[in-house]
Order: C-alpha cells, then sequence, then structure tokens
C-alpha cells in the first residue's frame, strides 16, 4: 500500500485542476527529478452538463447549498480519482510510486476580503480512492496570512519559465485571467488582470448553446462597441493596485447584464468580451509589467485563435512577441495542472509556495493540508 511520502522519496508528482471556466477536470503525472519538471502523461475529463449546472449554482447562495456541496465535493472527488487512474494506466505506474497529488479543487467562492475562499473537494476521499497522499485547500494559508490566496501560480511560472537574461511575462487565461511578471533577475510579481474565458463562455452558452466559441469565431464575426467597451472597462476592478485577485464572485452574468442594451447584438456583446479580456490584460502588462521583452500564453484561452490574433495585434506597435508556452515545452493546457503538482511537491519539501509580493500575504507560506495515503 502507498504511504505518506518524505522528502528524499519519489520524483512523481499528479497536478489536477479544475478551473473557473467549468470545463472539465486536468491532470498531469510529472517527474521532478531534473531541475525542469519532465510531463509523463496528462488527461482531461469534462464534466458532465448535470454537473456542470450545479458547479455553477453553488457559486452563488442557493437552496440546501451546504448538504448539495458536500455532495458536489464527492463527485469532483471520483472524477479525480479518475483521472489519476488514467494517468497510472497510461504510464504503467503504481500508486506507490507516486510521491502526492496536488488537487486544487473546484472554487465556489473567493471572499479574500472577508477572510475566506472556498474549493470543493474531498480531499480525504480521493486519497482513499486513489492510494496516494493528497494535498489540497491550497489558497487558504495564504489567507490566513493575510493574503489574497491567489493567483498561486507565479511561483511556478518562475520555476518553469525564467530565463537569466530575457524578461518575460506568462500570462495564464482560463476563466480568469492573470499574469506573472517574470524578469531575467529580481522580484517576481503577478495578479489577476479580469475576466479570461469566463463571461466569453457563458454569454456563448446563453446564446449559441455551447460550452465555449471555439477558435473564437463567433466573436470574430461581430464587432466591438465601444460603449459596452468603455462601460465594462469602467468596472474599480481594473484600477486596482496589486496585490489583488477576483473570480466568478464579481466577474458574472449578473454583472454584464448591468451594462447591456437591448439593441446590442449578442454576436457583436461577443466581440466586446473578447476585446475586454485582450484590454484588460495589455492594459495588466503596460502598467505592471515594464521592459517586459516576451510574451508567452497558456490556459484554455490560448487555444482560442481570434482571442490571440487580438492579442497579438494589442502587442503589434511595442514589438513585443505573443507565443504560447508550448514553445518553451509545456503545452498551454497543462501549465496549471503542472503548477499544483509543483506545489504539491513545495508543501512535501517544507518550502513555501506562495510569493507574499504577488499575494500580499505577510510572510511566505507552506501551504495546503495534507490527507496521507493508507499506512502500510
Amino acid at each position: 500500500m502507498g504511504k505518506p511520502m518524505t522528502h528524499d522519496a519519489s520524483p512523481l508528482f499528479i497536478g489536477i485542476m479544475s478551473g473557473t471556466s467549468l470545463d472539465g477536470v486536468d491532470a498531469v503525472l510529472a517527474d521532478f527529478s531534473q531541475a525542469k519538471p519532465t510531463l509523463l502523461a496528462h488527461q482531461h475529463i469534462g464534466f458532465d452538463p448535470v454537473l456542470r449546472a450545479e458547479l455553477l449554482a453553488l457559486n452563488r447562495p442557493t437552496e440546501n447549498e451546504l448538504e448539495r456541496a458536500a455532495l458536489a465535493a464527492n463527485q469532483l472527488a471520483q472524477h479525480y480519482a479518475q483521472a489519476v487512474k488514467a494517468l497510472l494506466t497510461q504510464t504503467q505506474q503504481q500508486a506507490e510510486e507516486v510521491a502526492a497529488i496536488g488537487c486544487h479543487g473546484q472554487t465556489v467562492r473567493h471572499r479574500p476580503e472577508l477572510g475566506f475562499t472556498l474549493q470543493l473537494n474531498n480531499a480525504a476521499l480521493l486519497a482513499e480512492l486513489s492510494d496516494i497522499t493528497v494535498i489540497a485547500d491550497f489558497r487558504s494559508r495564504d489567507i490566513a496570512a493575510g493574503g489574497q490566496g491567489a493567483p498561486l501560480v507565479p511561483a511556478f511560472h518562475a520555476a518553469a519559465f525564467q530565463h537569466p537574461t530575457i524578461h518575460r511575462v506568462i500570462v495564464n487565461i482560463g476563466g480568469i485571467a492573470n499574469l506573472t511578471d517574470v524578469p531575467s533577475s529580481g522580484n517576481i510579481s503577478g495578479f489577476d488582470c479580469g475576466p479570461g474565458n469566463m463571461l466569453l463562455d457563458a454569454w456563448c452558452n446563453a446564446h449559441q448553446g455551447t460550452a465555449y466559441d471555439a477558435n473564437g469565431a463567433w466573436a470574430a464575426s461581430g464587432k466591438v462597441i465601444p460603449e459596452l467597451l468603455d462601460a465594462m472597462l469602467s468596472e474599480s476592478y481594473f484600477q486596482q493596485r496589486p496585490p489583488k485577485s477576483t473570480g466568478r464572485d464579481l466577474f458574472n452574468m449578473d454583472w454584464l447584464r448591468r451594462y447591456l442594451r437591448a439593441e446590442y447584438a449578442p454576436q457583436d456583446v461577443q466581440a466586446t468580451l473578447l476585446k475586454l479580456t485582450v484590454q484588460t490584460i495589455w492594459q495588466a502588462i503596460r502598467d505592471d509589467c515594464g521592459g517586459a521583452q516576451e510574451i508567452y500564453v497558456c490556459g484554455g484561452g490560448a487555444r482560442n485563435s481570434a482571442l490571440i490574433n487580438s492579442l497579438r495585434h494589442a502587442f503589434a506597435p511595442s514589438a513585443t512577441p505573443v507565443a504560447l508556452t508550448d514553445a518553451l515545452g509545456v503545452a498551454a493546457e497543462h501549465v496549471e495542472a503542472l503548477a499544483f503538482a509543483w506545489l504539491a511537491r513545495q508543501t512535501l519539501h517544507g518550502k513555501a509556495g506562495n510569493l507574499p509580493a504577488v499575494t500580499g500575504a505577510r510572510h511566505a507560506c507552506i501551504l495546503g493540508a495534507i490527507h496521507p495515503a493508507r499506512p502500510d
């Protein structure tokens, strides 16, 4: 049987991420025996429409939400365990050969200003189902130390993508877009820019009946509505100085409807939402990443060709190249899951996983709660 691992044990770690885009579970198995991690396998398991709808509903106060949240967490653990099993089968590894699973869980509330964050997860059940040590609840310790609890990926971005002479910015476009400023030397910084795919997906689902706008084709068929864009950009979050983080608590369909007019064509609203994502990323890099020489994009939004082309166009006047993290050896859709494998490793090694300059915490923290595998 598996057992809790020590710092000198297996270099194999699994990372699991299910983000605010609600598209499903992304999982990776990685080998950390070298300076740069090696991705051994990856797995994506989509959420069925019923679970997706329930997770979306639980982002807002709802009837019997405590019981519903607990049941949803159990379902998530089953999905996570399915992904773990697939990774092990794919690589012919045994559970006891994996040091730990880093599992972020599904965020349904993120209120650092009130001192809490909530990610649905039954880490104990996942540990039982997988017989692998599970590390979860990564955000809470940072919030307890006065931080935002997010974003947590910048420390990994720096470890994986920092260049000795080139100033890079890593942009993650998931449900929320966040960036990490990675100069060749000096302080790493990062924060949430604003909505990434979240509003784009929600508007597309409401009007096209699909979970997302494939390649941004629907957005590309519309025209940007300048007054709508200006109204949305007046949101105070975009003027706040870092550290800052956000989520579905702010950027949701109710937020969007405040700015809509009956005469707006749905495809034009979609085009404007895409421009909002691009504009807020561009502004964040312009204002807080001075001297950036290269920009690399990861997350689901990296596969939206209309979004990436628009982002490249925005940076064309400065001649700053925009590429995907694929060019750095990590496929765009695997970066976040790999980050949580790395964070799990940090925890087991007794090393900090947060960056106080990013989250605003009073000090560096060892993140996560450890749920050991079954004893021998």
